[in-house]
């Protein structure tokens, strides 16, 4: 693949042209059953190293506010242009951004939008400590029964709390309102950093839990979005009907919220790094997604680590369990 390196690299713990079919052309690629849409790794971040900062800027790029991560010699040595696309924990996550300051120590200009407008996925971390604290009362009144209860009451109300507050969220960030916002910092990346595009012959992609999905959409020839302009305008009218692949090759780790479908219109290389068993990312819709890849002609390359948690290649101290194939992956800072 070209440029694969994109595919596997990342943080210590832990990218033949066909006709797009119609989905009823494709009934492999029919909507999966419902799954959890997020865990949650997918919405806190783990603790880095004592006194590990990162080094990069928040500035905005064609009014989007976004984080870039430039290698130290740039650009008088020649760099490629790299989208980093987040999970929840969004752009002014410390962890994500040192994420980008890796891949810039690795050679690309690194563009990271906030990908949420400033409303980063409720963080689950008091709530996982309510929980824990609920379970130690729980466990202290043992001999209590209608204690008990009452603190197993305690915990599905705040499991149920969290679910809704993530369900909400998710509402509020949208293809609709995702899009938008890459389209934009696209368009100003290429136009600022034109000479890392031109070396790498396009923009790359990388993308984590929720934005892995998004490195999907921009790895595919899709319908042109309509900008609802008045009838008759010429214009619209002379609006291309598909737009192509906005990257020149993808990685996606740890995917959510990826249906089937989403792998209709694929055309540039991706890699795809899973776990397995992620309740987030179901096999069927790994497979399937193999399947269309293979069928049309995609290059492509897929992984699947054992052993390991939905989120392993965020960064943190911890290291994978001893044993798992993914503790390979993390020495090897792939992920």
């Amino acid at each position: 693949m070209t440029n694969s390196e994109l595919a596997t690299r990342g943080p210590e713990s832990d990218a033949q042209e066909t006709d797009t079919p119609s989905p009823s052309d494709s009934p492999a690629l029919a909507d999966a059953p419902a799954h959890p849409a997020m865990t949650e790794h997918c919405t806190s971040d783990r603790p880095l190293p004592a006194g590990q900062t990162s080094t990069g800027e928040l500035t905005k790029l064609n009014d989007v506010d976004v984080y870039i991560s430039k290698p130290a010699d740039y650009p008088h040595t020649p760099s490629r242009l790299l989208l980093l696309l987040t999970g929840g924990t969004g752009l002014h996550s410390v962890n994500n951004q040192i994420q980008a300051d890796r891949f810039a120590s690795e050679g690309y200009v690194v563009v990271m939008p906030d990908l949420f407008a400033g409303d980063p996925a409720p963080n689950s971390s008091l709530t996982a400590a309510d929980l824990a604290g609920v379970s130690t009362t729980a466990a202290q009144s043992s001999s209590s029964s209608s204690s008990s209860l009452l603190d197993v009451f305690k915990v599905k109300a705040l499991e149920t709390a969290k679910s809704f507050l993530i369900d909400m969220w998710l509402a509020r960030h949208t293809e609709e309102k995702v899009m938008p916002i890459l389209e934009k910092v696209l368009e100003g990346a290429r136009d600022e950093f034109a000479d890392a595009v031109s070396h790498g012959g396009g923009v790359y992609a990388v993308g984590y839990c929720f934005g892995a999905r998004y490195v999907l959409l921009l790895a595919a020839e899709r319908p042109a979005r309509r900008q609802g302009q008045r009838r008759g305008d010429d214009e619209e009218a002379n609006r291309p009907a598909t737009v192509p692949p906005q990257i020149k090759a993808g990685a996606l780790a740890h995917a959510t919220l990826v249906s089937k479908q989403d792998f209709v219109g694929l055309k540039a290389p991706l890699s795809v790094v899973c776990v397995e068993d992620d309740p987030v990312f179901p096999d069927e819709v790994r497979i399937a997604g193999e399947q269309y890849m293979t069928e049309n002609g995609v290059e492509h390359e897929v992984q699947v680590y054992p052993g390991v948690p939905h989120g392993e290649c965020k960064p943190a101290k911890q290291p994978p369990p001893p044993g798992a194939r993914g503790a390979e992956c993390g020495r090897r800072n792939r992920c």
